[in-house]
């Protein structure tokens, strides 16, 4: 939203009455498929970062919100101030749009912006989901002229109505600059990685931390295994691995086996690039042997901000399984987190 603000404030806000709000609607409006988390936890990770968030949607999500600022117009019958274009309004909110995409484009969890022609995950993660940086300069670029504009006034000076727009463009000129840092950053991340993987490693994948771009958390995909490190770009250094750095990919079961098939499994492997599986027995009953089968992506396996996401890992899944059941029948219980997915398939 504050990106939306800041693009408007570049200048479309003079050209285009509503522009400013629109854009700012707009900005956030591929997030409103959060809706489907009403059915259920599985439902809206199946629909989060979905059809809204792709370019084929984009026009007509752009024409959603203008029509809306037109019917509002038509309803206030009143004049605004700035000429109303609604072609302006149109351009501004595909715009804001764009840059939603984009930003989710950047960190580490991905979107599919192609869909439904291609339903490839794309993730430039080189951003963490919530950068401080980037959010002070967007929170500086709106803030800033408010405060000058108040000294002005105080000391006589003409008012500008559209005020900021010097502001925005440095804030916008300022996440350019910190995406190329970041972006070239990354690169040396995968490099050292790279480098240091074992002999039959089929990728490599490094994930933002907030704030300091010189350090990042990777994954290494070898046959047998993942292997998560930390990198220090600044020293082009891999930090020593620990034990418990090394996950082991579980041999096929028939639990894992039934788990993937699933509801929940199938939107998971769907999404997740590292998918790490654990099954554990919850009930050592012959006649209801029930098994617990969780899904985690090893992306997220790293602890940042204070926050131990090696063992709780933000984006986890378990499947409850009744082993003893008939085929189609053995789901008990699906959950994202601790939230249970109502109704099975």
């Amino acid at each position: 939203m504050l990106t939306g603000a800041v693009l408007a404030r570049v200048g479309l806000n003079r050209k285009a009455a509503y522009a400013m709000w629109a854009m700012v609607i707009a900005a956030e409006f591929p997030d409103i498929d959060t809706a489907w988390g009403a059915f259920g936890p599985v439902t809206g990770f199946a629909h989060h970062r979905g059809i809204t968030h792709t370019f084929l949607a984009l026009p007509f999500e752009a024409a959603v919100v203008t029509g809306a600022f037109w019917a509002w117009n038509r309803w206030r019958k009143k004049a605004p101030s700035v000429p109303v274009s609604w072609g302006g309004v149109y351009a501004g909110c595909l715009l804001a749009l764009l840059s939603h995409l984009l930003l989710d484009w950047t960190n580490n969890y991905g979107l599919r912006p192609f869909f439904p022609f291609n339903d490839h995950w794309y993730a430039g993660s080189f951003v963490f989901i919530f950068e401080p940086v980037m959010f002070l300069m967007l929170l500086v670029a709106l803030v800033a002229p408010v405060l000058f504009g108040l000294i002005n006034t105080e000391v006589g000076a003409h008012k500008d109505r559209f005020q900021g727009p010097g502001w925005a463009v440095m804030a916008l000129a300022g996440m350019v600059a910190f995406y190329g840092l970041r972006f070239t950053e990354h690169e040396k991340a995968i490099q050292v990685a790279t480098d240091s993987a074992p002999d039959g490693t089929t990728s490599v994948f490094a994930s933002p931390h907030p704030i300091n771009p010189l350090v990042w958390s990777t994954v290494t995909d070898a046959p047998t295994f993942y292997q998560l490190g930390t990198v220090d770009a600044w020293r082009g250094i891999m930090q020593p691995h620990a034990p418990s750095d090394t996950l082991y990919k579980p041999e096929v079961s028939l639990g894992i086996l039934a788990a993937k098939r699933t509801y929940l499994g199938r939107i998971y492997l769907d999404w997740s690039m590292y998918p790490v599986i654990t099954e554990a027995k919850v009930l050592d009953d012959p006649n209801h042997p029930l098994t617990a089968v969780t899904f985690r992506d090893a992306r997220f396996m790293y602890d940042v901000m204070g926050r131990d996401m090696r063992n709780n890992s933000p984006i986890t899944g378990t499947v409850t399984l009744d082993m003893a059941a008939p085929e189609g029948q053995r789901v008990v219980e699906m959950k994202m987190g601790d939230r249970e997915q109502k109704g099975t398939d």
